[in-house]
């Protein structure tokens, strides 16, 4: 068959869920074909890899080591496939990718210039990895806000993308968002009739529109984007709010989305979506419901633990119980009462560390079930070693002298300048120990998790540290990296340095989250 591709873009803000909804086309369309997602990023950083979380989100860390857009989690969780670091473009990237080509002469003297050769070059890659990947359709997101300076670029590239693989191989699809105004309670079609003018400047004609909104389009408001828009009726799809966004591909297809789709594409397109409905509905029935916390520093931004918040969506579907998040910041007093379970994440730095320590060390002697991921198993490391080791513990990271250095910076860290791109990235197997709780989870002696940091436990501490209890039930295939521990007489205590967050997925819970939940169910009693 022809390659077909499918372009998204946004407009009249950011942030509507361009990527949620390109995800749930391809949830549709990954039935009966094979799809890859391209994430377009107009900003000048290669990667989000030093953004702060507050600012940026979540990075989501891939198979290959590749740090990318949180986006990549939608569209792994949605499609079932593995990503990789060269579907996600920044301009950052782009433009250090053209400045090592005009340095080796590829441009044979020519001036390099914005067009015709960067956007050529954006173009090939959409091909390219087309080609490379053999996908039946390749996903296009382009970021940002049709206007923006940033993504200029990327939609002149789209334009080109028709002249080079023909018209009746591409299809656009545009986001916009329709507001309701306080006090005037009407439907205001306005900012989309804008939005799509926008987007006919710069030659694209959209062919589907997904309007986001509060509530279904009323026929007042759906007939005059038909009008202005030059769309037919089933061609301008609702894009509802939901408390759930795994429920989009069920109201995309509710609405014709399948149909729709193979009309434009001229191909045929029968979803299976019977299992995602089952669990979705399974989650959307659970009467019973119990609290599990989240402990961490950016808590002031849930995105900065976006998959940490969908590993947890997906056990609830699993296991028919509602979880209820309660987010603390560590920086400030902790109180656990009415908490089921508890999960320290990923971090980095001083702040808040002391706080997650004293809330490690209450689910240990509480027997509270308990997850520590990447920093959480590491301060988890360090509050045994203090209360039960008698050791004065600590990290390098936030004190580079102190008596004992429990966790310290890997070897082949030392000496780093650059931050970007140079931790201990991407998957990595280890070495499960039989018998353990991790290994009855996994089921398996060797796993592959994906992992982001630079400290690990100190091997020179590993001997006391096991001697005193603390079961090291995973390592590193040369034995001197602990990837997993856990604890004997309680519920669940369990830390690992990977992050099994990213691989967790709706019809694939990751297992630690589901053995933090399964304990965390019978902690609270709901099994009684």
């Amino acid at each position: 068959m022809q390659r077909k591709y499918i372009v998204i873009t946004g407009g009249v803000l950011s942030g509507l869920g361009k990527g949620i909804a390109l995800a749930s086309i391809g949830n549709i369309l990954s039935s009966n074909y094979k799809v890859v997602p391209i994430k377009c990023d107009g900003y000048l950083n290669v990667d989000p890899g030093t953004m702060n979380p507050l600012e940026h989100g979540e990075v989501f860390v891939l198979d290959d080591g590749g740090e990318v857009d949180m986006d990549f989690g939608h569209y792994e969780r949605f499609l079932g496939i593995t990503c990789k670091f060269e579907w996600n473009l920044t301009m950052g990237k782009v433009f250090e990718r053209i400045r090592e080509k005009e340095r080796r002469g590829d441009f044979l003297g020519q001036t390099v210039q914005m067009v015709p050769h960067v956007s050529y070059f954006i173009t090939n890659h959409f091909i390219e990895v087309g080609e490379n990947t053999n996908a039946d359709v390749v996903l296009i997101e382009i970021g940002g806000t049709v206007g923006d300076m940033e993504n200029e670029l990327y939609i002149d590239a789209a334009r080109s993308l028709v002249r080079r693989v023909g018209k009746e191989n591409v299809l656009f699809v545009h986001l916009t968002y329709l507001p309701i105004p306080y006090g005037v309670n009407e439907q205001k079609s306005k900012p989309t009739q804008q939005s799509i003018s926008l987007l006919r400047q710069r030659g694209i004609e959209p062919e589907i529109l997904i309007v986001r909104s509060s509530e279904m389009l009323n026929d007042k408001t759906k007939n005059k984007i038909l009008s202005v828009g030059n769309f037919q009726s089933e061609e301008v799809i609702t894009g509802l709010d939901v408390d759930d966004v795994y429920n989009i591909p069920l109201l995309f297809e509710a609405q014709g989305m399948s149909q729709l789709l193979a009309r434009k594409l001229q191909l045929p397109v029968i979803p299976d979506l019977t299992k995602w409905e089952s669990l979705i509905k399974n989650k959307e029935n659970a009467r019973k419901e119990m609290t599990i916390a989240i402990a961490g520093k950016y808590t002031a931004l849930e995105d900065s633990y976006a998959s940490i918040v969908e590993a947890l969506n997906h056990c609830s579907a699993h296991f028919g119980v509602k979880i209820d998040l309660r987010w603390i910041d560590t920086d400030k007093s902790v109180d656990l009462t009415g908490i089921s379970g508890v999960i320290v994440p990923g971090g980095f730095g001083s702040r808040g560390t002391e706080g997650k320590i004293k809330v490690i060390q209450q689910c240990r002697e509480k027997k509270i079930p308990f997850l520590g991921i990447c920093y959480g198993l590491q301060m988890a490391v360090i509050e045994f070693a203090r209360n039960v080791c008698g050791l004065s513990a600590n990290t390098t990271e936030v004190e580079l002298g102190c008596a004992d250095p429990v966790v310290d910076i890997l070897e082949e860290q030392r000496g780093i300048i650059n931050k970007g791109g140079t931790m201990r990235l991407g998957a990595y197997s280890a070495i499960i120990k039989p018998g353990s709780l991790v290994h009855s989870l996994y089921g398996a002696l060797e796993v592959s998790e994906r992992h982001r940091h630079r400290y690990e436990v100190n091997p020179k501490y590993h001997k006391v540290l096991s001697d005193k209890g603390l079961i090291f039930s995973g390592v590193s295939p040369d034995g001197n990296l602990v990837e997993f521990i856990e604890l004997e007489n309680h519920p669940y205590f369990v830390g690992t340095q990977a992050h099994p967050e990213l691989k967790s997925s709706l019809l694939n819970p990751a297992p630690l989250f589901k053995g933090l939940v399964g304990a965390a169910i019978k902690y609270s009693g709901l099994l009684a």
